[in-house]
């Protein structure tokens, strides 16, 4: 039977020498006695899977709420996909994949309900309070709110997990990055995610957009980067349905741009002669990205969903509704905190209330959130 330092030896031979080795992690918060036939990283991404913030995912809003239908993206599915495009990446590069996927996993638990609606919401209401940020909060979680172990909060996830949780995408200006040594970038296996998580949502906000109606393949035929793809698969497969069609135009497109991901991270290397991890932390910028053209063409990509799709009257109505319960949920609790959960009340003897309901808040699934704002609001709805 293979174990640990079989797995490790194989990471030293078969890794990249500019990839994050397991051995070569600056440890957990609190000392664990290694596994014996686990990597450290791969104990990270099972214990993100397993906890109960990665759970709630199934029900926290991507688009569109979750009654509105089964078939479109949820935080979770959103959240599989973008870790599904960061192994490709890194298996590609010769990356440290458990932890490139540990990072990707984790990189949405700190969403509120409802979407980027809700999180606006958070922000706004937690303005006065020390602020919210969905990557704090995710960092948060898995160092504070998760309980599972008897000898520590949190997860206790190794160093370079938790750096990439906050440091994935653009960081400079959070105050929590303050004990993550900001002057020094995260390994490249979380330095991809960002980007997979781009590819992952420009992707299937298309696929579930024109699924839903909201989105018509006129508003997107003038889109550079889409609409080579599409008249491509209706010259090949034009008999196919219309379903097809979307699936091949939105698989194609998925691939052109995980390609270019590579392209420029393969050139970046070279270019800044990348040779080790010491080097990609003193790069003194992100090595991983697009292409000047990709940028541009995605940009007028996103411009036109923001356009068609983001500020459609259903999403805008929704949204706004979000604010409606987050405020009330937040207010309600503010005015009288003994209407959360005891246990929930009893952080605030190590915290201010206002973060203790943040947390709270944040926590909830839109439906837990909807159910809630109705048993507060609602005089004929049971308690």
């Amino acid at each position: 039977m293979r174990d640990r330092a079989c797995f490790e030896e194989n990471e030293r031979r078969d890794l990249a020498p500019y990839a994050m080795a397991s051995a070569d992690s600056r440890g957990r918060e609190y000392p664990e006695e290694e596994h014996g036939f686990r990597l450290a990283f791969q104990r990270d991404r099972d214990r993100i899977i397993h906890s109960t913030a990665f759970r709630r995912l199934e029900y926290k809003t991507q688009v569109f709420v979750n009654h509105e239908g089964d078939y479109y993206r949820t935080r979770l599915t959103h959240t599989l996909e973008t870790a599904q495009i960061t192994r490709t990446v890194a298996r590609a590069m010769g990356l440290n994949q458990d932890l490139a996927e540990a990072v990707a996993l984790a990189h949405d638990l700190g969403h509120t309900p409802f979407g980027h609606a809700g999180e606006h919401a958070m922000a706004e209401l937690m303005k006065e309070h020390d602020g919210f940020e969905h990557n704090a909060q995710s960092l948060r979680i898995v160092e504070k709110l998760e309980e599972r172990y008897p000898n520590f909060p949190g997860l206790n996830l190794s160093y370079e997990v938790r750096e990439g949780i906050l440091k994935h995408s653009t960081w400079y200006d959070r105050p929590r990055v303050s004990s993550y040594n900001p002057a020094e970038q995260p390994p490249i296996e979380a330095q991809i995610v960002d980007f997979a998580d781009e590819i992952a949502y420009n992707c299937h906000d298309i696929d579930d957009g024109l699924q839903s109606g909201m989105l018509a393949l006129d508003d997107l035929a003038d889109v550079d980067l889409w609409a080579g793809h599409y008249e491509a698969v209706q010259a090949a497969y034009g008999g196919e349905s219309l379903q097809v069609l979307r699936y091949q135009a939105v698989r194609r497109l998925l691939d052109e741009m995980v390609a270019d991901l590579l392209a420029y991270l393969d050139k970046q290397l070279a270019d800044n002669a990348i040779k080790d991890m010491t080097d990609v932390r003193a790069a003194g910028k992100r090595l991983a990205g697009f292409s000047e053209d990709m940028n541009s063409r995605t940009a007028d990509l996103k411009q036109r969903l923001m356009l068609r799709l983001y500020q459609h009257q259903r999403v805008r109505r929704m949204g706004a509704k979000a604010g409606r319960v987050m405020r009330g949920l937040f207010e309600a609790y503010l005015q009288e905190p003994y209407q959360m959960p005891p246990h929930v009340v009893q952080r605030a003897d190590k915290m201010p209330m206002a973060r203790v309901i943040a947390d709270y808040i944040a926590g909830m699934t839109d439906r837990f959130a909807l159910e809630e704002y109705a048993k507060l609001y609602d005089p004929w709805e049971s308690v």
